[in-house]
């Protein structure tokens, strides 16, 4: 049998979130005057950088934290508010104006602040097998056949991967909603070289300036295919490339990163492929990209989706993230085409962007959207606050007819703006061990939300100091509170403003919708 080598800490998965959580806990645990021993393991290989799904998944086009205008003003507060520290300083190091991300810098940034920090990396590994010590997790065993001990853990896969094989309570899907076998659509990001953003707002203004032609028979034939033949279904598309005063939507071009408002690019794509415009229908869209718009002509699109239901979605997060081949060959085509429009080259990101693939279902406080809407953590033990849409990209298969079966028409809410916490991302199980990712303690529609980079570095900065803590007090992770994390922020001034708040137009509906939907084990442990 292998040596073990030992170590305080070891993240596993190298997503942003789990790279500066790493880096949290080792600037707190040096600033406590010890040496750190952090290891951070990656799946990914080494050459291709360390980042996850923003660096070899190549998701250049940022979600940033949105926040209406009125508490922009309230608070006196930047576009995107005020972001936990450890997000802003990587932003700073990786270069990003305003939400263009340039995946090589970024990939570059987390090295260096990793390295800094003294985390050691050991990558082109996954976990074999986990063994505990009654509830406690004690050691690794890896895909090289090294055995790694630690005292606390941290995992930043999308589908929980070490918290599974440690024996975590897992569920996957959507399974709060009573629907195991739903997932979000997966990405494949690609890169289009010698298309100006002027010759890409030609090439959509001619096509909606013929698809709003009635009298345009060969375009209103590529729009019934794009439909699929259903003439009700061609007019919805045209509607949907009007703005309220019947003018073009055209894309919306900011300092580096472009919005595709209008469906007219997707309706040309799809009448292309002889395919229907729908995700369920024909498994693949090309959907209203968001683009980001990088030095030299390069533009990275976030608009590729391919359905997948909840095995799928775990099998291509257990296979490192890479795409199938039937992924693969959709995606020559989409070469093929951009190709044509005038692209000199059209690059494919190494890995998907997976959204979500299902949740663990012990955390120490598991939270709903409920939670998020009522304005999350309260403002005297939040970490950071963060805003964003229950965005649902690609929809999750059977909520409307289940939502509709119990009363409600509208699956629909506001955003929620909410002050950030981490009881959703430790484990009551195995308590040395914290989920940080999509796959935290989410239920009903908080994984929507929760899901997103910039929330997941609030919570992994949190837990990283969390880890910290553990260490010096001799406890587990799951036994440390937000507060005493927040004591640390408060006293090392790095606690961002917060302005979580709850949306009380339609938090009792929502409350309602949750009720109904989740299932009751869910309901009975959930912050509400």
């Amino acid at each position: 049998m292998p040596e073990e080598r030992r170590y305080d800490l070891i993240v596993y998965g190298d997503e942003v979130p789990g790279v500066l959580a790493a880096v949290a806990a080792a600037r707190e645990r040096r600033r406590r005057g010890r040496q750190p021993r952090v290891l951070l393991l990656s799946r990914g290989p080494a050459a291709l950088g360390i980042g996850g799904h923003l660096v070899r998944g190549r998701l250049a086009y940022l979600d940033r934290s949105q926040i209406a205008p009125a508490v922009r003003k309230r608070f006196v507060l930047p576009t995107f508010g005020e972001p936990p520290a450890l997000y802003r300083e990587f932003l700073a190091e990786a270069g990003v104006d305003t939400i263009a991300l340039d995946p090589d810098r970024a990939g570059q940034a987390l090295d260096r602040m990793r390295r800094q920090a003294g985390v050691d990396l050991l990558s082109g590994v996954r976990v074999t097998a986990a063994q505990r010590v009654g509830a406690v997790l004690e050691t690794l065993t890896l895909s090289n056949g090294g055995r790694y001990g630690a005292r606390q853990f941290i995992d930043a896969t999308v589908n929980a991967e070490l918290a599974r094989a440690a024996g975590a309570a897992w569920r996957p899907g959507f399974a709060s909603f009573g629907l195991p076998e739903a997932e979000l659509a997966v990405t494949l990001v690609f890169e289009t070289r010698g298309l100006t953003p002027a010759r890409l707002r030609q090439i959509e203004g001619a096509y909606l300036r013929r698809f709003i032609n009635r009298l345009d028979t060969e375009a209103r034939g590529w729009l019934l295919s794009a439909a699929g033949g259903d003439e009700a279904v061609a007019d919805q598309l045209v509607a949907d490339m009007l703005d309220p005063a019947g003018a073009p939507k055209s894309l919306y071009e900011g300092g580096d990163y472009i919005d595709v408002r209008s469906p007219a690019l997707s309706v040309a794509y799809h009448s292309f492929r002889g395919l229907p415009l729908s995700l369920e229908r024909a498994g693949v869209v090309l959907d209203k990209a968001n683009i980001a718009k990088l030095p030299g002509n390069r533009l990275l699109w976030n608009a590729l989706l391919f359905a997948v239901d909840a095995s799928q979605a775990d099998a291509l997060a257990m296979g490192g993230a890479l795409p199938s081949a039937a992924m693969l060959k959709e995606a020559a085509r989409v070469q093929e085409w951009f190709t044509s429009l005038g692209a000199t080259a059209v690059k494919l990101a190494p890995e998907l962007y997976i959204r979500h693939a299902g949740n663990v279902s012990r955390a120490v406080a598991p939270i709903n959207g409920t939670h998020m809407l009522q304005g999350g953590t309260r403002a005297t033990e939040g970490l950071a606050s963060f805003g964003y849409s229950f965005d649902i990209r690609g929809g999750i298969h059977g909520l409307d007819e289940r939502a509709m079966a119990l009363g409600f028409k509208d699956t629909h809410f506001p955003k929620p703006l909410f002050n950030v916490g981490i009881g959703h991302a430790l484990l009551a199980d195995v308590p040395n061990l914290a989920v940080v990712s999509p796959a935290s303690g989410f239920l009903g529609y908080a994984p929507s939300a929760g899901r997103i980079v910039e929330h997941n570095v609030g919570v992994g900065s949190g837990v990283g100091v969390a880890a910290a803590l553990a260490l010096e007090r001799q406890r587990n992770l799951a036994e440390i509170t937000t507060a005493e994390v927040r004591a640390v922020l408060d006293q090392t001034g790095q606690r961002p403003r917060l302005y979580g708040a709850p949306e009380p137009t339609e938090l009792a509906r929502l409350t309602a919708f949750e009720i109904a939907l989740l299932v009751p084990s869910d309901l009975s442990r959930t912050i509400a």
